[in-house]
């Protein structure tokens, strides 16, 4: 009978911890009502850095690019606008790529190396995050 208890508590424990444990750690702006860690490589990369602007005309289905500037607004669930100097576009970024404890508002510049998605038919356009990291 205690291991049983112990087991439900354990169970219960675990499941009140885990809407704490995948929350982003983004903090700025939001379409939405209020609602992990990246990969420690930091060394060079052959995906190409770019602007947004370059990658809206030039890029292609399925490449994987970097971006520079900043996640600008929540838009709900896993999906954010993402910016720099030259223009907008849609991100799709898993709380597990937000670094663990560090606090991200639309004043952090960030870096973020992810996959293209651009129908071929239509006019959607976003970038699936692979990789984010913060710019000092």
């Amino acid at each position: 009978m205690k291991k049983q208890s112990l087991v439900v508590a354990s169970a219960l424990a675990l499941t009140l911890a885990l809407p704490f444990a995948a929350s982003a750690q983004y903090t700025g702006p939001s379409t939405q009502p209020a609602a992990a860690s990246g990969t420690p490589y930091a060394g060079p990369s052959t995906v190409p850095a770019m602007t947004v602007k370059q990658l809206l005309d030039t890029g292609k289905d399925d490449q994987y690019v970097t971006l520079r500037g900043f996640i600008v607004s929540h838009d709900g669930g896993e999906h954010y606008t993402f910016a720099d100097e030259t223009g907008r576009i849609k991100a799709e970024i898993d709380a597990k790529h937000f670094p663990a404890g560090v606090k991200i508002d639309d004043k952090v510049r960030v870096e973020v190396t992810g996959e293209f998605d651009k129908d071929l038919i239509g006019s959607k356009v976003e970038l699936d995050v692979k990789r984010l990291s913060v710019l000092r």
